[in-house]
């Protein structure tokens, strides 16, 4: 069989999945191949293992959507080149590049956030093809028309509800994912920077502004994101379009509390959810009290206002514990104290709730020599399965404090699971990439339920 030669990137098709373009990084260090799948999920078939899903075949395009299904053949676990590792199922389909087609085994993965839809890895080359690094397309460009005749065009309908998105960054993947779901259902959306809002407070009639004096008062719904340095501001904001009577996707009152992690967790504490055993002080002259009231050390010392793993400290020795509470007494600061739960190893779970119902829950490993499971820290995301005991944990967690979207951080300890902390504008990017699930659409989604909203087939 004479051998084909690739370049760095390819575009190939799968006729059997109904693909007939896809860009595919050529990348001989990667042992297997993978395609870009979401909303992944098996069905039987003549008594065989079946999977559906759906593909974004085109970089930086989610408006265009292929759904797929094919045999199962496998599944297993693969660690990804940012070091995650997950169980992923296995297909094999017909591959097209240039002019040769065969079979080749493929892992279904959330690929939103790498370079390319698909990755074709060593054993799907061997014995077939030779890579020219240098070159790109050998086997063929595609142009724009050419990809327009085979997926038509994506153009948005603008047929559904006014959505405002009230964040700060635009740029963060979670709120691009956001607008772009909400624009594959039909949605207007507008991005709504809490700096650029301003309100007029009047008792017949309320109104909000954004930059330019363009008025809010029309809008359907607002989903609320925002970032703890303006839970003040944004939380007022909120509060008025409440007043207005605009559908909100967490309340300004859950938000508010969610916020506050000493109350949040007096809260919690009243409806018997359980935590780690905690300690709370002003700059206290009665440090060895305060260490021996959560079990001594190994401790965790938080900041109360720190946010994002900042102003949090482990101290692994008794002598270390009270090093760092009185530097934190310097700052007169009012601080918590934790007790550490050895155990946990690392480890934590994040619990996506929407509408009372844990649509999706990765374990966050910590890095290498850091304690907190924290992605930003460089910690890894892989997807678990909870217990019904971690999952009803999750679900009261969110409902006390009045969220409607959350991400709950649950830990595992030897006296069952233990609360953490309650976010109410969770990051989507891990949960995402680690599940496959289209987070982001179930956001959507759960705004058209609570409205009411039905797409007008007849259009």
């Amino acid at each position: 069989m004479e051998k084909i030669i690739v370049g760095s990137e390819e575009w190939c098709a799968f006729p059997k999945l109904s693909i007939p373009a896809i860009r595919a990084r050529v990348d001989s260090g990667a042992k297997t191949s993978s395609l870009h799948a979401f909303n992944i999920s098996t069905f039987r078939r003549n008594s065989e293992q079946w999977v559906t899903f759906e593909v974004h075949p085109l970089q930086n395009n989610r408006k265009t959507v292929v759904r797929c299904e094919a045999p199962v053949i496998d599944r297993r676990s693969i660690k990804s080149s940012n070091g995650t590792t997950e169980k992923r199922y296995v297909i094999r389909t017909e591959l097209n590049i240039g002019d040769t087609a065969f079979e080749i085994e493929l892992t279904l993965t959330n690929r939103d956030s790498m370079g390319y839809r698909m990755l074709l890895g060593r054993e799907a080359m061997k014995g077939r093809m030779l890579v020219d690094p240098a070159e790109q397309c050998h086997q063929g460009h595609l142009d724009d028309a050419t990809i327009k005749s085979y997926y038509g065009s994506s153009e948005p309908r603008k047929d559904g509800l006014k959505i405002g998105l009230l964040a700060s960054n635009p740029n963060l993947y979670s709120n691009q994912r956001i607008m772009e779901s909400a624009v594959e259902r039909g949605h207007q959306i507008s991005f709504l920077n809490i700096k650029h809002c301003y309100m007029k407070m009047d008792a017949e009639e309320p109104e909000i502004h954004y930059r330019g004096g363009r008025l809010l008062n029309d809008l359907d719904a607002v989903i609320t994101r925002i970032r703890p340095s303006m839970t003040f501001y944004g939380c007022a904001l909120t509060r008025q379009f409440e007043s207005m009577g605009i559908y909100t996707t967490n309340s300004s009152t859950a938000i508010t509390q969610s916020r506050d992690k000493l109350f949040s967790l007096q809260l919690l504490i009243k409806k018997g959810l359980n935590i780690p055993t905690t300690g709370f002080a002003n700059s206290p002259i009665d440090t060895n009290d305060l260490i021996d009231m959560v079990g001594g050390a190994p401790l965790i010392v938080k900041l109360l206002e720190g946010t994002q793993g900042s102003g949090v400290v482990l101290a692994e020795t008794r002598k270390a514990a009270e090093s760092v509470i009185n530097a934190f007494k310097a700052l007169h600061a009012n601080l918590l104290v934790q007790e550490f739960v050895k155990e946990a190893d690392g480890k934590d779970l994040r619990c996506f709730v929407i509408d009372n119902k844990v649509v999706a829950t990765i374990q966050r490993q910590a890095a290498p020599g850091e304690f907190r499971a924290n992605l930003h820290l460089g910690g890894t995301a892989s997807v678990v399965r909870i217990t019904a005991e971690e999952r009803k944990l999750a679900l009261s967690a969110s409902k006390t404090l009045g969220l409607k979207v959350a991400g709950v951080d649950l830990i595992r300890s030897s006296k069952g699971p233990l609360l953490l902390e309650v976010n109410s504008s969770p990051g989507l990017e891990g949960i995402e990439t680690a599940t496959g699930k289209d987070i982001a659409g179930m956001i959507i989604t759960s705004i058209e339920k609570k409205l009411r909203w039905k797409r007008d087939l007849g259009l």
